[in-house]
């Protein structure tokens, strides 16, 4: 890390948060702080001692920007899956690629913000509690037609590929998958 005095963080401003308080401000681990900061989606000033430090302003300005429901001005993403860690490398990788994202842990809030605001695209785990992808993607496609659909699933196996064209879907990943894997697919079906 090179250290720039022109991001020094004036000590005469109350509002700056330490890279722990900002990450617990914006609900998300330090590392994906540090992650967005490093790629400019998040100001980073440094202390002369080189420890980031964030505005709250900033940070306010950032979640209005581009938070759970915020919109970042690209094509709509809904990622569904009850893992809140996946969902959320999921959206951050997809906020960086230029899309806006919606989340869902489970198909009954699927519906519910299919219904709000139908998405582009949706990415749907084949395995959740309950009502399980498959049943989704069917209840999807009665009530809103063709929208776009990758599954991703930790089972993989051939009868799980072949099931995502007989029901409908788009295309399948398997888990565990790199994230730049799912953004390619994606952006074959819808570009940013």
């Amino acid at each position: 890390m090179s250290y720039d005095s022109s991001r020094r963080a004036p000590p005469s401003e109350p509002d700056w948060l330490t890279l722990g308080q900002a990450a617990k401000f914006l609900g998300v681990a330090q590392s994906t702080i540090r992650k967005w900061s490093d790629q400019g989606r998040v100001p980073a000033f440094y202390t002369p001692g080189g420890h980031r430090r964030y505005r709250q302003r900033d940070l306010e300005l950032f979640l209005d920007r581009s938070g759970p429901g915020g919109n970042t001005g690209g094509p709509l993403v809904l990622v569904v899956d009850d893992d809140d860690q996946l969902r959320e490398i999921i959206r951050v990788n997809l906020e960086s690629a230029g899309y806006s994202v919606a989340e869902a842990a489970n198909a009954e809030n699927a519906l519910r913000a299919i219904e709000g605001k139908a998405p582009d695209l949706v990415l749907l785990d084949v395995v959740m509690p309950g009502v399980d992808g498959w049943q989704l993607l069917q209840r999807m496609q009665e009530r809103h037609g063709s929208i776009p659909v990758i599954m991703f699933s930790g089972q993989v196996d051939e009868q799980s590929v072949a099931e995502v064209a007989r029901r409908g879907a788009q295309d399948f990943v398997g888990k565990p998958f790199d994230p730049r894997q799912l953004i390619d697919r994606a952006r074959q079906l819808v570009p940013a």
